[in-house]
């Protein structure tokens, strides 16, 4: 059973590249057409895009505002200081005039000349805060938008001495998103030249380069446009945008080295272009589809989570690996059968000579030599190195980094500001969102408790306390204290909404409340993502390794991948640690440490590397195995590994660095999150395919012997081989 359903899968790839050969315009043009309707197919599905609903009570809080239609809260801050408080006391009063003359621009204005003004100075009577709602609905919400940030901009040019900082949730938000915007465009104008590059270098040939970039820029664009058409249905935020390009930029180039290096060493070896691509399909065209499905499924397990922007991630690297896939085995051969010889056209001088043949590389078959000679030695090794990089990832500290804390100092005036703000009124910057059910005169009267806890709270609530009407609800702001996301931040939270709340608004019957906000949202965003995190953990492993034992009829190669696997992701753990957490190279990368790891990153990490390290993985124990013949001794067994380390080389590094490369983009934006990203993906990748896959694996392979490839003789049965 086993074999045939081995040998059907084979024969499809093969078949199907045969065909694509053979009709080479009907395969191109038959790709384009499904690029250009995935393109279009947004226009054919019209309407909005959905959102993303958090998790947790944040999430409830969030859902009962979006119920109401009427847009959310948009709350302002202005910080003045001055060293004469006479002096800032007229600023203040002259921005307050200035906001009331904005025709309704600004509306709730709190400022310390109002009642209870004490609340809007800050503890040292140093500096005056002016608070203040921007009104909608949106067809106004732009210039109401417009007009304050003319009037805050007013009082700086007249009051030139005075300290004026503006941070709120517009504010911020537009530096978040600016910033995220920035990001994306960076990442793209970085990585296309970058990864080309890097392909001029490998091919040493300017048609042998574009060629994967043709299949895995296709890719990308038709992803992009499924998404746009599936995102009426499936939350999918800009952030992830950038996440699905590298994605589909890496897997896409891999899986075209795959197969243009193996019709160079066919070629290389006599064969005309079209029995090339036959072996080529059934060989590496084989391992792409085993890898690219190990990769999708692996993807998968993130949709355990349960999280919203989880699913549209998902969907989207999960589309564009499939894509990938699909064009690796159909459009890829009928390109390399009409390019021909003519694959290497355009030579770079001292490259093209040299990359244009196809052979085993010497270092890596001496690196593996090596390995096999000693396995136990050389591997206990290269095990010691890796645990002890792994070591700082026990000490980890999930952590989002607050709103303030994205951006390194000096990228955003409004994220600068709000950490000046911070400083003089802990929380005011993100405060915590109280959203009541009900907006009545008794939960008026319970809110105005909330007063009364603050000052009985060791500073954990602060002031001003403000709360303003959202269509039927009320929202209450909470100033808590921290920066946001910390354990001091997460103790304030728990304060509110265990002690203050059922104390005040609590105690009304059939009023229904819910904390949201900045640091509610990560709070119970990282609950959800560590209660779930085993049961994600589970499934990618289970699945990887049935899937495996299916591929190679070997239980022992499934478990040595795994635990390389888990070597070299704890490896980059570790570094991640050392890096952001302890806050080594801030100045070499520009970061600011928050004493932490995004909450979601070391998750992410695992499913994205688990997947994508199999396809080296893959690729390489194919290759050992079209060298291996069962019964050999242990000599020729263990030649036969070097001489698949050595075969598979120079592919695996070329796609390595490819991928390093590509995910070092991320390190060069701006958002901590995306540099831990970049940072941990290059650093796994450049482990993997040195340290695991050079030294690792052919030492494990050493030892394990025939036991490494058969089946227990209960259950083993004749099977086919997966090649690479």
């Amino acid at each position: 059973m086993l074999r045939r359903i081995k040998s059907e899968r084979a024969g499809l790839v093969e078949s199907v590249a045969a065909w694509s050969a053979g009709h080479r315009a009907a395969a191109i043009c038959g790709w384009l057409l499904v690029v250009v309707l995935a393109l279009m197919s947004s226009a054919l599905f019209p309407g909005e895009q959905r959102g993303a609903t958090d998790p947790g009570e944040a999430g409830v809080g969030q859902a009962m505002v979006a119920a109401e239609g009427d847009g959310d809260s948009i709350r302002e801050n202005v910080m003045i200081r001055a060293d004469d408080p006479a002096a800032r006391r007229s600023v203040t009063e002259d921005l307050v005039a200035t906001l009331g003359r904005t025709k309704g621009a600004a509306a709730d204005i709190g400022s310390p000349l109002g009642p209870h003004g004490e609340r809007w100075v800050s503890k040292d009577g140093r500096a005056d805060l002016v608070t203040f709602e921007v009104p909608g609905p949106a067809a106004v919400y732009e210039g109401h938008k417009a007009a304050v940030l003319a009037a805050v901009s007013e009082i700086r040019d007249r009051h030139p001495a005075a300290e004026i900082d503006q941070a709120g949730d517009s504010s911020l938000s537009s530096a978040v998103n600016d910033g995220i915007q920035g990001d994306m465009k960076n990442a793209e104008k970085t990585s296309l030249p970058l990864t080309l590059i890097i392909l001029l270098i490998v091919f040493g040939s300017v048609v042998a380069a574009g060629v994967p970039l043709l299949l895995a820029g296709t890719a990308v664009a038709g992803t992009f446009g499924l998404l746009q058409t599936l995102g009426r249905w499936v939350p999918f935020n800009s952030a992830a945008s950038a996440i699905v390009l590298l994605i589909g930029m890496a897997v896409g180039i891999d899986y075209s080295l795959f197969y243009l290096r193996r019709v160079r060493e066919e070629r290389a070896a006599g064969h005309q272009v079209r029995e090339a691509l036959r072996i080529t399909s059934r060989t590496s065209g084989h391992a792409v589809v085993v890898s690219g499905l190990t990769v999708m499924i692996c993807l998968t397990g993130l949709l355990f989570t349960g999280v919203d922007v989880f699913k549209g991630l998902t969907l989207g690297t999960v589309l564009v690996v499939g894509l990938a896939v699909l064009g690796s085995v159909t459009v890829l051969p009928a390109l390399l059968a009409t390019l021909g010889d003519r694959i290497d056209r355009i030579k770079l001088p001292w490259l093209g000579r040299r990359r244009t043949a196809a052979g085993s590389s010497r270092a890596w078959t001496a690196v593996a030599a090596q390995a096999v000679r000693r396995p136990a030695l050389i591997g206990a090794a290269a095990v010691v190195l890796l645990g002890a990089l792994a070591i700082p990832a026990f000490g980890m500290r999930l952590q989002d980094a607050a709103q303030t804390e994205s951006l390194p100092h000096g990228v955003s005036a409004a994220a600068d500001a709000a950490v000046r703000m911070q400083a003089e009124f802990p929380g005011v910057p993100t405060p915590a969102r109280v959203v009541v059910s009900q907006d009545t005169p008794e939960v008026r009267k319970a809110v105005e408790g909330l007063h009364a806890q603050a000052a009985a709270s060791g500073g954990d609530l602060g002031e001003p306390i403000t709360a303003v009407a959202v269509g039927k609800l009320l929202e209450v702001r909470v100033p808590l204290a921290g920066p946001g996301t910390d354990a001091v931040s997460v103790h304030a939270l728990k304060t509110l909404r265990e002690r203050a709340l059922p104390a005040t608004v609590g105690k009304l019957g059939g009023v229904e409340v819910a904390v949201a906000g900045r640091t509610a949202m990560p709070y119970d965003f990282a609950q959800r993502i560590n209660a779930r995190t085993p049961a994600v953990f589970a499934f990618v492993a289970v699945l990887a390794f049935l899937l495996l034992v299916l591929a190679f009829r070997s239980p022992a190669l499934p478990l040595v991948s795994i635990a390389l696997n888990l070597l070299s992701i704890g490896a980059a753990y570790g570094v991640l640690v050392m890096i952001f957490q302890d806050g080594r190279l801030e100045s070499l990368l520009g970061f600011n440490s928050y004493g932490g790891v995004v909450s979601w990153l070391p998750l992410f990490m695992f499913v994205i590397l688990f997947g994508l390290s199999m396809d080296y993985h893959i690729f390489i124990l194919g290759r050992i195995r079209e060298r291996r013949v069962p019964g050999l001794d242990t000599t020729a067994s263990r030649k036969a590994i070097v001489d698949g380390i050595g075969a598979s080389a120079g592919v695996v590094t070329s796609a390595a660095v490819i991928m390093v490369g590509v995910f070092s983009v991320f390190v060069s934006l701006s958002a901590i999150e995306y540099k831990m990203l970049g940072t941990g993906m290059a650093m796994a990748i450049l482990i993997d395919a040195t340290v695991v896959r050079g030294v690792l694996l052919p030492a494990a392979l050493a030892l394990l012997g025939d036991r490494a490839w058969n089946l227990p003789r209960r259950t083993a049965r004749p099977g086919g081989r997966v090649r690479g």
